[in-house]
Formats: structure tokens, sequence, C-alpha cells
């Protein structure tokens, strides 16, 4: 990605040169396939005299005019355009023709293969406006965005102002004109164009003004997109978030758009959301996936606020973005809709990511040193969405919610419009609590790593403790000892575990005495951060783990539940405990687990020890006794319960042998029927990826599939079901179509990535070591970051799990020294994941 980078220095001295007043953005959509035409006219102040450069990633540059004077194209290069002898004010016109992609990034072109129509969507975070229009690609430098939008007269054109009347512009063709956007950073404009069909409702907001709603989809989707139940949440979100941030929602309308092959889960373009299709339900999906789209879709609206109205200076306050939001949706999905359990799911899912991502050689501050463009777009990870979100939860029960909220309030008030740093938030907060919180921020949000708590409890004869206290410990790397405000329950078997003790108490130093649970005797199971308050891995001592083992499926409490399924996981990955007896403890515990998305978690941890944990002479064993197991469970499950449908697409992943394939041949053909469960179109393709990878179907089987399937969703899982194929030839044949041709779309790779790495086909992958890593700085220096990053975290062969893999990586890295930064994280955090996988293997060898 030579040329296409940004330095943070750069952008500071930009900063100083230039202030954004308005951009004018002409686009025609009319003019093929291709390309598009881009003229954006672009006010701007600066220091007279001085000399700098605006962003454009374009085939072709037709006309660059300042103030007047006309520079030739030839200034354009490295998407920059050199710009010399600016005035006090400035007028700048960039006439260009820019390329659609398939990568998710810049405008995005869609042929849906269902009826041939065409869609187009803009994804601009974090430095991809300057691929639809000539901008200064930085946060800081904000501004009114109008623009003007010629299309086909029977498409929708959507973006962050409302949508005017079109008028007719010839032969088929219309021209939108929209109103000026309030000033914003230009990664959160947007364009969305084409046949999508729409709804429309409205709500009223506390200022009184009448707030436009609506939700756009596909055509070939629509039917199954659920839109009344999606202005139902965002209902609730308007009314938890402007009572709770006292400000009003600050844009014109509030647009949600599911649009096709999105890389992310949906993106905070002001007034006009984009949202992955996967938030489109063709198929039964589980409850884990139902909550986690209320939450995204809470999540993105309290970016409105934070993010689009006050919005960080530069990227290494990205977190207070996305940690922001993680934090807010959590607890408004919580207490403003059905969800309530939503802080046990952030737990299962959010702090497993963010705990796993800690532990990486990568990890980083919260607050991270981003000196790069290259650097953002890989800090966008468990450090800052989920790692940010739970020390904000341990900074709220801190200060105290009320203050907390009232503190962040106040910070809207003051920077609406603006752009801000750490400190400005940190201000509020400290004049709402009355704490003081530059310590706390060095040691939670300015230095790296997780803290693990363990009790050391002593007990008399009578069983009566004598002695409690937490000892807290630092990896050696990050050092930092931090304090914590956590919860102790104690849980006693009475039929079921219920909790029959708690206290909350301060945690700090290497030792912290707690007088208080002296003299009351030893509980069945001792829990630490019982309310999950804290930003820390938890031990249980070996009485308690003795429980969890024979009875965690009688904790009653979902939450806690969620910790000790958690303390069980984070002691096996670190080589504490045997990865067999944590499948032992899952197959014997998960049948009776309720929560969907603790469950979702759990069945992925249960392969991953499966796969690449046990020691390399029990794997395949194991493998047979898991999906024997997950075969078990869904035919005890409850007729049509979220846990069937979990533990049947489970054993199809996991299926080992060829009596598996042939139950999940049966299963999908008809043969065998589990009442309850019906075989819809995504359940199908599951089992007959399962059946690609096990080689019991061949291409013509999944071509077959595709052509009954032909849709965007079908043609993802052709893609992975063909790359499952175990052969070494049918890989070739996938690999070739991913590392040798750029011409597969983004999502297709993604899928296509996953069924390559599939654990069945383990062995053919040992051929394709070597070429990984001389395909690495080819693809980094040829690709866009989003699809360089599908393959080169894709395609790593991590279920090899083996010395030889790890020392090739280890060479390679040794011999790429001067790679880029963040193609080398990249890689790092493959190695860890094999060093980790060793050191687990060897533990469960013992």
């Amino acid at each position: 990605m030579p040329g296409e980078n940004l330095t943070r220095s750069e952008a500071q001295e930009r900063r100083t040169l230039v202030d954004t007043v308005s951009y004018e953005v002409a686009l025609d959509l009319t003019t093929g396939p291709e390309v598009f035409r881009s003229r954006a006219v672009i006010r701007f102040a600066a220091t007279e005299g001085a000399s700098t450069f605006v962003d454009l990633i374009a085939r072709t540059v037709h006309e660059i005019t300042l103030n007047g004077r006309t520079i030739d194209p030839s200034a354009f290069a490295d998407s920059r355009i050199a710009l010399d002898g600016l005035a006090a004010d400035n007028e700048l016109i960039v006439d260009a023709d820019c390329l659609y992609t398939n990568t998710g990034e810049g405008l995005h072109r869609f042929v849906d293969p269902v009826d041939g129509e065409v869609y187009l969507y803009s994804q601009f975070e974090v430095p991809d406006s300057r691929r639809v229009f000539a901008v200064f690609e930085q946060p800081d430098l904000k501004a009114t965005f109008q623009f003007t939008v010629t299309a086909p007269s029977a498409w929708k054109v959507v973006s962050n102002s409302p949508t005017p009347e079109p008028v007719p512009a010839g032969e088929g063709t219309s021209t939108w004109t929209f109103e000026p956007t309030p000033r914003i950073s230009s990664y959160i404009t947007a364009l969305v164009a084409g046949p999508y069909e729409a709804t429309f409702s409205e709500l009223t907001s506390a200022s009184g003004r009448v707030i436009p709603l609506g939700v756009y989809g596909r055509k070939s989707l629509w039917q199954h997109l659920d839109a009344d139940y999606i202005f139902d949440k965002t209902r609730q979100g308007f009314a938890y978030f402007e009572e709770k941030f006292q400000v009003p929602y600050p844009f014109a309308k509030y647009d949600q758009l599911f649009v096709p092959e999105f890389n992310a889960g949906a993106m905070e373009n002001a007034g006009a959301v984009t949202f992955t299709e996967t938030y489109v339900f063709r198929s039964k999906v589980t409850d884990a996936v139902k909550e986690r789209r209320v939450v995204t879709i809470l999540h993105e609206l309290a970016h409105m606020w934070f993010g689009d109205l006050v919005t960080m200076k530069w990227w290494n306050d990205l977190w207070l973005n996305e940690s922001f939001a993680e934090w807010a949706s959590t607890i408004a999905t919580a207490e403003a809709t059905e969800w309530t359990e939503a802080w046990t799911t952030f737990n299962a899912m959010e702090k497993t990511w963010a705990y796993r991502q800690d532990q990486l050689p990568s990890t980083h501050p919260v607050v991270a040193e981003i000196n790069d463009l290259e650097d953002v777009q890989v800090n966008f990870d468990g450090i800052t969405y989920a790692k940010g979100g739970s020390v904000l939860k341990q900074l709220a029960a801190w200060v105290g919610i009320e203050e907390f909220f009232a503190g962040v309030a106040a910070y809207f008030q003051k920077h609406a419009w603006g752009n801000t740093e750490l400190s400005d938030l940190l201000v509020e907060l400290e004049a709402t609590s009355g704490r003081e919180l530059t310590t706390w921020s060095r040691k939670w949000l300015e230095t790296a790593g997780v803290n693990t708590l363990s009790p050391e409890i002593k007990v008399d004869g009578t069983g009566t403790i004598t002695r409690f206290a937490i000892v807290q410990t630092a990896p050696a790397d990050y050092p930092t000892i931090r304090p914590h405000r956590l919860g102790v329950g104690f849980y006693t078997l009475q039929g079921d575990l219920v909790r029959t003790h708690h206290v909350e108490i301060d945690v700090d130093g290497d030792l912290t005495e707690v007088p208080e649970l002296t003299g009351i005797r030893r509980p069945d199971l001792v829990l630490l951060n019982d309310g999950d308050l804290a930003y820390a891995k938890i031990r249980l001592d070996d009485t308690s783990l003795q429980t969890a083992i024979a009875h965690l499926g009688k904790i009653s409490d979902p939450l806690a539940r969620s910790l000790v399924w958690g303390a069980a996981w984070d002691q096996t990955r670190d080589a504490e405990a045997s990865a067999s007896d944590y499948v032992d403890l899952v197959l014997r515990n998960i049948g009776a687990e309720t929560e969907s998305t603790t469950v979702r978690t759990t069945l992925a941890q249960l392969q991953l020890a499966a796969n690449a944990y046990v020691a390399p002479d029990k794997r395949e064993a194991t493998r047979a006794k898991v999906a024997d197991a997950l075969w078990r469970l869904a035919q005890d499950a409850e007729e049509g319960s979220d846990s069937q449908l979990q533990f049947v697409t489970a054993f199809a992943s996991a299926a080992a042998t060829p009596a598996h394939a042939e139950q999940v041949r049966a299963l999908r053909d008809g043969e065998t029927v589990l009442d309850g469960l019906t075989i819809d179109a995504d359940l199908s393709w599951a089992l007959l990826v399962s059946l690609a990878a096990a080689g019991a179907v061949d291409a013509s089987d999944i071509d077959a599939a595709l052509a009954a399937d032909n849709t965007a969703k079908g043609g993802e899982f052709a893609a992975q079901a063909r790359a499952a194929l175990p052969t070494v030839e049918a890989k070739r044949v996938a690999w070739s179509s991913l590392v040798d041709s750029p011409d597969l779309p983004n999502t297709v790779v993604r899928s296509a990535a996953l069924g390559f790495v599939h654990p069945a086909g383990v062995e053919s992958l040992t051929a394709f070591v070597d070429a990984y890593f001389e395909m690495l700085i080819p693809i980094w220096e040829s690709r866009t970051y989003q699809i360089a990053n599908y393959l080169i975290t894709g395609l790593y062969p991590a279920p090899l799990a083996n010395t030889a893999l790890r020392d090739a990586t280890r060479r390679w890295l040794e011999a790429n020294r001067d790679a880029a930064p963040a193609l080398r994280r990249l890689v790092n955090e493959n190695l860890a994941g094999v060093e980790r996988a060793l050191a687990v293997q060897e533990r469960d060898a013992q």
C-alpha cells in the first residue's frame, strides 16, 4: 500500500496550515461499471503563502484549479495533490474519474446475482472518502459537505442530509441535490445508491423536532427485513440516549441501510448508518445473533453523539469513539430493551475478545500510539472496542453511574461539532465526580496488559474462613498493578449453586486483605469479580474449580456462569490447566447453559481446544469425542430451541470421521429428522461445507447447491465449501483464486479463506506454508488494506499448530525486519497463536 499512507505528524502540520470550510461534491454514477465522475469544490482557509496537499485516490485527474489558477494534473501523485502558494481564503476544484471497488472500501459496487440490479454504498472509515472525492482526509479538519448525485432515475439515493426530490437529467437519469451537512469529519459522510426498497417512520426528539426514520434493503432480501422491530429498537435507543446524554439527537434524520458485501458490523455515518446484511435474517439465526443486532443498532446510534457530534482529533483517540459506543450500547440494551442480560453477553463475547487481544505481543494501551494510517487500520481490535468498553464500565462503577452520565453530558455540550482528546473527557468526569482521574487514566488507559486476580483462602477445622486475600499479578512485559472495584461472591450448593454472600470492595496493590469475609463458612465456589465490574482475568481456587467442573450448569445466575466459563478458559489458554479437562468441562455442562452468546462463545473455544490445544497424540480421539457429544446434545436439545440449532451447527463444524459425515449427509438430505429443526438455506449450506471438508462431496455438488441458491449469501457459502475441499489440488485452486487474482469481492475472499483453513483439511495445509510467506509482501503492497488483512490472517495455516509453522513464522519475521510495521504486527499475532497452542499442548501432555 505504498503512496497511500498519512502520518500523524503530516496531519498535525497540515492542521496548523489549513482550516476547512466547505465541500461541494458532484458525483455522476452513470458513467459505466468501472469509474464514476467526481468533482469536488473545496473552500478552506490557510496560512498565506504556505504549501500543503489534498488527498485523492483516482484513476484519472482531469482538472485541478486553485483560486482560478490551473494546476497541471501531474501534481497528482501517490494519492496526493500538491498545493503551493496558498491564499488566506482558497477555492480548490478537482475533477477526476474515481474507481468503484469490490473491497468494501470507498464506493463499493455490487451486482445482485438474483436480479442483476446494481447497488452502491460508501465506506470511508478510516481513510477512504479520498477514493470518492478530493478531501483533506483527517478527522480534525471538519467542514460542511454538500453532495449532488446523478444516477438512474429508478434508484434511491441516500446521504447524510435528507433525500431531496430528484430532478430529471435526461436518458433515464436524475440528479439529487442534497442540503449541506453540519460540520462533520469526512469519514462519516456517506452515499448509498441503487434500487433499494425502503420503509419510513418517525419519532419526536427530546428537542420537540420530528426525526424522520428510514430502513433500506435490497429488493431480493426485502421480504426478510423486519423493519418494524428495527424501528422499535431505534426508538428505545433514542429515548435512552437523549435522557442520559442530555443533548438531543443532532442530525436531521436517521436512516439505517442494510448493504451487501459489508466488511464490518455497521458504520456510523451521520444520519445514514450502514449495516451488514448478516443482520437480515433469511434463515433462522441464534438468539446470540439477534441480540448482537440490537447491540449494534444501539452502538451506531450512540456514535451520533460520541464520534459524530464530538470527534477525536486524531486516531490515537479512536477508542473514545468505539469504547464509549461499546459501553453505551450494552447498558442501553440491558436497561432499555428486552435483552436484559446484555452484560452477560458482554462478558462472554467482548471481554473474551479483549483478554485474548491484550495478551498478544501487539497489545497496546487503550489510548494507542497511532503514527500513521496503517497503524490505525490494525487498531480496530479487542483493545479499542472491548477492553476500552470494559474499562469504562469499571470507571462508571468507580465514579458513580449518575456522575458518569453527567460528565458525559457536559462533554457533549461543551465540545459539540468539535474535536477532542482524552483530557477533555476526563476534565468533565472529574468535575462531576470529584475524583482525580489522572492516576486512574495513566494506569488504565495509558498502559497495556491484563492483570490476574486470585483468591488466597485459609480455613480452620470447621471450614470457617480465617483469612481471605486477593493476589494481583501482572505479566512481566506489562507490570502495572491497577486499582479494581469488584465484587466477591460466595456460591453454595442448594440443589442449584446459589449466591449466599456478596461483598463489593476496592482491590489495589499486589495483595488486598478482605477481613469482611473472615468468620464465614467457606462456600462451594468462590467467585472473584462477581458482577463483572472489573477488567481482569480471575482464577478459581482448587475447591471452586472442582465445583465448577462438576456443577457449572447449576449456577443460577447467567453472568456468574459466564465468569466461571471464562475463568476455566483463561486457565486453559494460559497452560495452567489441561485442555483435555476443559473439553470435559464443556461437554459436561454446556447442555444446561441458557445464554445464547455464552453457548456460542464456549462452543467455539471447545473446538479450538480440540483442534489445536490438546496434545497431538490425543487430537484425533478428542475431535471424535467432541463431535459425538455435540451430536448427542443436538438430539437431546429441546425441539426448535436455540441450543438445538447451535449444537447442530457445531456438530457439522466438528465432524471428524466418515460416520460423522454420514450423519451430516443424512440430516441435510432429510433422512434423519430432528423434530423442530428446519434445514433452511443457511443451515443446508453449513452442512454442505462440513461435507466438503470431509471430502464427502465434490465441486459438482457445490455447483448444484449454488444453482439452487444463486444469491450473494449462496456465493459466499459456495466459495467456503470449495476452499474446504480437503485435497491439495482443490486447495491450490482456492489459493490461486484468492492470491493470484484481485477479482473476488471482499466477503467472498473472507468466506473462501475460512474454508481453506477448515481443521478437517489440516493435513493439506503443510503444502502451503512456504507459499504463504512468499505471498505476504506482494499482497501487502498490491491489495487494499481490507483484502490484505483477510488474506494474511485468513490464509495463515494456524490449524497446523506445530513447531514447523512456528519456526517458519519466526524465520520470516527475522528476515523481514524492515517490512511495514502493520504487516509485521499481523504476522506476529499469527505467531503468538501458534506459540500459545504449543504451550497448551505441552501442558496437556503432562
